[in-house]
């Protein structure tokens, strides 16, 4: 069993950066890869990055390459969403996910764990 809880999220002017953390408990957390999702209000959940339970690799939707970067500390059980360069666009509800062995990164069915997560609003 893995637990999540998400934080950082809040109230950003375009242009500006956040921080998402999302702490883990569970002594497997290492052997996870771990993925970032969002949510717009009306739309359905979709992929925003995600990186290997070593740290070895990372994937980002078009959208997040070259603004938001994954990392992971697996000694402190979390994983971190850098966020620059936000625009309202990115206004939505983020969410960080657990999964043994994706297939696919990218598809929201392929995680086992999910948490609540928070809410990131960037205003123009």
């Amino acid at each position: 069993q893995v637990q999540l809880v998400e934080s950082g999220g809040g109230l950003v002017q375009a242009g500006g950066s956040l921080r998402l953390s999302c702490a883990a408990s569970g002594r497997t957390f290492s052997i996870y890869t771990m993925g970032w999702f969002r949510q717009a209000p009306g739309k359905e959940r979709e992929f925003v990055a995600a990186i290997t339970w070593r740290g070895s690799s990372t994937f980002y939707t078009d959208s997040a390459k070259g603004r938001f970067t994954i990392s992971r500390d697996n000694a402190k059980n979390t994983v971190y969403l850098q966020m620059n360069s936000l625009e309202p666009e990115d206004t939505a509800v983020y969410y960080c996910a657990a999964a043994r062995n994706p297939a696919r990164v990218g598809l929201t069915y392929e995680y086992d764990y999910w948490g609540q997560g928070t809410q990131v609003t960037v205003s123009s």
